[in-house]
């Protein structure tokens, strides 16, 4: 290119050009995280089935013993952009839990106006379903859920669609990213975290997140689950 045909540095031609490359670059960066991410899950994930299968048959077996209601519990949650999809957990509570609910809100722990429901001594858990609360084995069935790619080893937790339909705009940005197994809230105390500390928490997950964050999150959460810390 000749000399005098060198675009000026602020020119609209040379912005505009700029302003591509950045986006080209963001655009691949972020499908980059992605990928890597995702081959990160897989292998995890199948590694773990395979490690944990003999748990998950004794702990069904133990819940179906109990009262022989269903050992798994679906329900609708909202993930990436909004997508709604079924999520499954070890079933910790009685079989009438959803009946009972509202019944229990004027004792929400999060505010009986609150987003979230959460209740330290909630009697519709079971005896059995204490102790995979405590432990966070209730929620080992999520890996499913991983390996087909609704959600993510590490991301902001799922929420339910109630929850969504009450968020505000700041909140309705956990749904950016693939909704996770563990958060960065999650290994800093889960429920005793007020729900506005969690959001912030994601988000600042969400605008820093990177591979080696996602593994150090990952290495906090077994330390996190065998303290037990605000698992109820």
């Amino acid at each position: 290119m000749k000399p005098d045909t060198i675009l000026p540095t602020h020119s609209p031609l040379a912005n505009r050009l700029r302003a591509r490359r950045v986006r080209l670059v963001w655009w691949w960066n972020t499908r980059r995280f992605g990928m890597f991410k995702r081959a990160l899950d897989i292998v995890l994930v199948l590694g773990a089935l395979v490690a944990l299968l003999p748990l998950f048959a004794l702990v069904a077996l133990a819940i179906w013993l109990h009262d022989r209601g269903p050992v798994l519990f679906w329900q609708e949650r909202v993930g990436l952009n909004g997508k709604i999809f079924k999520f499954p957990k070890f079933r910790s509570m009685c079989i009438n839990a959803e009946a009972v609910r509202a019944a229990l809100l004027a004792k929400n722990e999060h505010g009986s106006q609150g987003v979230t429901f959460k209740m330290k001594h909630d009697p519709r858990i079971t005896p059995i379903g204490r102790l995979i609360r405590r432990t966070s084995i209730d929620e080992a069935p999520q890996l499913w859920s991983v390996l087909c790619g609704d959600m993510s080893l590490v991301g902001p937790r799922p929420p339910l669609v109630s929850e969504v339909a009450r968020y505000t705009l700041l909140e309705r940005q956990r749904l950016s990213v693939t909704p996770g197994l563990t958060c960065i809230w999650q290994v800093s105390g889960r429920s005793e975290i007020p729900f506005p500390q969690q959001v912030r928490m994601d988000i600042d997950y969400i605008q820093h997140r990177s591979l080696a964050a996602d593994v150090k999150l990952l290495a906090k959460t077994v330390p996190a689950v065998v303290r037990g810390r605000g698992a109820y």
